[in-house]
């Protein structure tokens, strides 16, 4: 018998659950499994968690067996149950759940648990220092920004393709990105710097349309620190003759991350 087939015989005998070192202390009692390491529970809460549902982790298997029954507390610690269905697909109710539970059972985490939550957290700090950054400069300082990235994310048939015209552009387009080496094709970009306070809302939308309506461009990128509103969303969706790509202030610094644009990177 398996560490993993242990696990499973005691909880469908305990529907209700149990916690990581009952489960240890069970196998251990009966003789259903014999360790060769001084810390048997480690290995009972790595089985748990690899196939516990709605963790996500490099080294958790996609077959999930268990489910953590309860929150728990800082202090308290999870209490898992078996899967009745065997389910490996978990719902996305359950998920949430779960992961909520996770968050609170910080006592039981696996070391690579622990290093993707701070790394989660490390990166949540890192948006909002990119957003503060962008907000203590000046506006021409973000429209440069957002054409660089744009440009990074491949966009423009080369890196010198895109341009900042801000003011000097009727409609108040912030910047062109030419598809093309002539400039047939153009992707025409709007960069409002707003604090968080402050939504894009359906008029500016509609402003830009009418802007990429005039210059003849079918395709544009509206970009903010901030949020869009819904009925500036549903006016975007709404296009059939353009297509208006919306980039909050979560996704644009996620953007940035990703294609090291104001940041770079120092470990790995």
């Amino acid at each position: 018998m398996t560490v993993l087939e242990a696990i499973k015989q005691l909880l469908q005998e305990t529907p209700s659950g149990l916690t990581c070192r009952e489960l240890t202390d069970q196998i251990l009692a009966r003789k259903m499994y014999s360790f060769n390491t001084p810390t048997p529970n480690n290995i009972v809460n790595h089985e748990l968690r690899k196939h516990c549902e709605g963790l996500d982790f490099p080294s958790a298997h996609p077959v999930k067996y268990f489910a953590i029954a309860q929150p728990s507390g800082k202090s308290s610690k999870a209490i898992y149950r078996l899967i009745t269905n065997n389910s490996s697909t978990p719902t996305s109710g359950n998920k949430a759940e779960c992961t909520e539970q996770v968050d609170t059972a910080s006592a039981d985490l696996l070391p690579v648990e622990k290093i993707a939550k701070l790394h989660k957290q490390h990166l949540r700090e890192t948006q909002k220092q990119l957003i503060e950054a962008i907000l203590n400069n000046p506006p021409a300082f973000f429209e440069e920004l957002v054409v660089r990235l744009l440009l990074k994310l491949g966009y423009g048939y080369s890196q010198d393709s895109g341009m900042v015209v801000g003011k000097s552009h009727d409609g108040g387009i912030d910047g062109i990105i030419n598809e093309d080496a002539l400039g047939l094709d153009k992707i025409y970009v709007q960069a409002k710097r707003y604090a968080s306070s402050q939504s894009i809302g359906r008029p500016e939308l509609q402003a830009f349309a009418g802007a990429m309506m005039a210059g003849g461009v079918k395709k544009g990128v509206f970009i903010t620190t901030s949020t869009f509103t819904k009925s500036a969303r549903d006016f975007s969706i709404q296009q059939t003759e353009k297509n208006i790509s919306l980039i909050d202030g979560d996704t644009l610094t996620a953007l940035m991350i990703q294609n090291e644009v104001g940041v770079r990177s120092v470990q790995s």
